[in-house]
């Protein structure tokens, strides 16, 4: 349970990242609601799943789905670059999370 906790944390860090990017530095009201509720959200969930699992491996996990995420979110919702060299890099990241997972 607490890996499904955590999934859907990272996955309310890409949606407050995304809305973060939207309110265009909170003059937008809306995007600015969607953002705090999310992060709140987010890090309520991050919280309950370290309960049970090591510290390193959660914000590893939480904040690599955040990035992996956000960095797709950036190119399909905001026209951002789309690259060789930050396919790579998007790419180790979610190679490091792999190998986290796997060391325990």
């Amino acid at each position: 349970m607490a890996w499904i906790l955590l999934t859907i944390a990272g996955l309310l860090e890409v949606v407050w990242a995304t809305a973060m990017k939207s309110s265009q530095g909170f003059t937008q009201f809306w995007p600015s609601v969607v953002t705090v509720v999310t992060m709140l959200a987010s890090f309520g969930l991050l919280a309950v799943a370290m309960k049970s699992l090591p510290l390193g491996t959660s914000y590893m996990v939480w904040v690599g789905i955040g990035a992996v995420g956000a960095f797709i979110a950036g190119i399909v919702l905001h026209g951002e670059a789309l690259n060789l060299m930050r396919v790579l890099a998007a790419t180790l990241i979610v190679a490091g999370i792999g190998v986290m997972r796997l060391a325990g």
